[in-house]
């Protein structure tokens, strides 16, 4: 049901990693994700910690899923001096094209100890349904 985009990112989040890089708005680094089917819905698992609720945008255009999130760095006062940052910062974000069979206009968004989690339902069109056979030969014949 879920698709990805762009099959270098994983190399992409490494290389940023290695490197030391941070997302920008247009490039931004790699969320990484858990997707998983719950009965009748589509489970997608986002970890962004340290990001603030406000600092996070979910858009569906079509059956484009993005997720883009913003993890600033803290407000410090003058009098403090930075000994370690490894933390990374800077912009990520994720893109999903969702099949046909998802229903894009109920989905619902969670966050939670840093863990966005999306859940998209199962278009009611998509769910397997009985087709009852009517009795007889009730055929018309069309004349013109």
């Amino acid at each position: 049901m879920l698709m990805r985009t762009d099959p270098f990112r994983e190399f992409d989040r490494l290389t940023q990693q290695l490197l030391g890089t941070t997302g920008t708005w247009s490039r931004p680094s790699a969320v990484p994700m858990d997707a998983y089917r719950n009965g009748d819905e589509y489970v997608i698992a986002l970890d962004l910690p340290g990001v603030t609720p406000d600092a996070i945008e979910i858009d569906v255009e079509r059956n484009m899923l993005t997720v883009k999130a913003e993890r600033r760095p803290l407000v410090k006062a003058d009098d403090v001096q930075m000994e370690l940052s490894e933390r990374p910062l800077g912009v990520f974000s994720r893109q999903l094209v969702l099949a046909d069979t998802l229903d894009t206009e109920r989905i619902s968004a969670d966050y939670d100890a840093g863990v966005l989690t999306l859940r998209i339902p199962i278009a009611e069109r998509a769910k397997p349904r009985k087709i009852t056979i009517g009795e007889g030969s009730a055929r018309k014949q069309l004349s013109s």
